[in-house]
């Protein structure tokens, strides 16, 4: 019997098996994958590296940078853009209306000032609140049907935090004037690895721990406390880590309540869509990376690998990928529809013609954002509190059912330990 079993080797998983090891205990991390990493994992397309995704670390967590600034790595300076209507306007937008014509940016600036007041109960009513009418629906509004899969109106005000900028009249009116260069993002710099990709943060971790990878579980025997695997195979274990999306891990119990399974059919998320792309061309635009706006190009934001980390790309060759997110429960995209939008988008943006692009590699990554439907809160704790009674520890993006970023993600699996540890101390379990 293991001491301690973790479902799944992100990053969660991984940071919950090193702090149980850490803690003295025996522990193993089981994942389904043929490596680890999940999220923060990468892959190779004809020697250009892409990550999963953006993967820029800013945390600042004392205890979470003395692990991961132990790796060589590149400092950014955030200076996200966003393209629309084939403009490039400097994030965030309503800071930034000066490419604007005139008659758009008093449109945009008389909304602002005439914005309504009071409470509100849904995000489309934050983001007009905040912006006024006309830059709500010509920026936020639209994006948050791309990135969400489900309009403004849908979705509740609890994830919003610092990653939305609040708008200030002197901002909006200095960058109306004139072209400014201020960074109003929530980050002052963003850290990536100089070779190897983001996973290399954690990868001594990860190195010193056990993982067994290709172990994909498909049912968990709360009773007699068992895992078994696709494979086959079973293992007994004494206590029980989870870093897997919540509706997998409900449909894997062999007992559960019929209304916790209920609250775990309800929970929403976006799959995401990677469209990566090589490029013979030494340079991208000079943007990390940038939020696209327009309707017709399916991505919602795209970045550049090579610009984070040059050993990304072979030497002369730069390199791109979009994001494409789509709504749980919908028909998956066709891919072949994907590459093609990203062609067009690549031509459309002038970043690049058909000559300089060596590739457009499709990916799917099932899970990528929880969503904050009214009512997730609701259904999210309630099965959380569940599983604390079984008890299973949850932690990450997904075992928690939350927006965490991936230093939050890494604080949720050395979290599950502590808790572990402090049940065990009270003779709770």
């Amino acid at each position: 019997m293991a001491d301690v079993i973790v479902l799944g080797a992100g990053i969660a998983g991984i940071s919950a098996c090193y702090h149980a090891q850490q803690a003295g205990l025996e522990a193993e991390c089981f994942e389904a994958a043929s490596h680890p990493g999940g999220l923060v994992s990468n892959f190779e397309v004809q020697g250009f590296r892409f990550d999963n995704a953006v993967h820029l670390s800013f945390s600042k967590s004392d205890y979470v940078n003395s692990i991961f600034l132990n790796t060589p790595h590149h400092v950014h300076t955030p200076n996200p853009y966003c393209f629309d209507q084939g403009l490039w306007l400097k994030h965030p937008v309503q800071n930034n209306l000066y490419p604007l014509s005139t008659e758009d940016r008093v449109a945009c600036i008389e909304s602002f000032i005439k914005r309504p007041e009071g409470s509100v109960e849904n995000y489309q009513q934050w983001l007009i609140q905040q912006y006024g009418e006309v830059i709500a629906d010509r920026y936020p509004l639209r994006y948050t049907k791309k990135y969400w899969g489900l309009s403004a109106e849908q979705l509740s005000l609890s994830w919003i935090g610092d990653r939305m900028r609040r708008a200030e009249l002197k901002e909006i009116l200095q960058g109306a004037l004139e072209q400014r260069q201020d960074n109003h993002y929530y980050a002052s710099q963003m850290r990536y690895p100089k070779q190897g990709g983001y996973f290399e943060f954690i990868k001594p971790l990860a190195e010193a721990i056990q993982i067994r990878c290709n172990k994909e579980a498909v049912s968990v025997d709360l009773i007699n406390k068992i895992v078994s695997f696709s494979d086959g195979t079973t293992e007994s274990y004494k206590s029980l880590i989870n870093t897997l999306p919540l509706p997998k891990l409900i449909e894997m119990l062999t007992f559960c309540p019929e209304e916790i399974k209920d609250a775990a059919r309800n929970l929403l998320w976006t799959r995401v869509d990677l469209v990566s792309v090589g490029l013979n061309q030494p340079q991208v635009p000079p943007y990390l990376w940038f939020y696209i706006y327009d309707q017709e190009q399916y991505a919602a934001r795209a970045y550049s690998p090579s610009i984070k980390a040059p050993a990304n790309a072979p030497d002369g060759c730069s390199s791109l990928q979009f994001e494409i997110y789509s709504l749980s429960g919908t028909p998956a995209p066709d891919p072949q529809a994907l590459i093609h939008n990203v062609r067009q988008s690549l031509l459309q943006m002038e970043i690049a013609d058909e000559k300089s692009i060596l590739f457009c590699h499709h990916k799917q990554l099932p899970f990528g954002n929880v969503i904050f439907n009214h009512g997730m809160e609701n259904l999210r704790d309630q099965i959380l509190q569940y599983l604390n009674t079984v008890p299973i520890y949850s932690a990450g993006r997904f075992g928690r059912w939350d927006y965490f970023w991936s230093d939050q993600s890494f604080l949720s699996g050395r979290n599950a330990i502590e808790n572990l540890l402090n049940d065990r101390k009270n003779s709770r379990y």
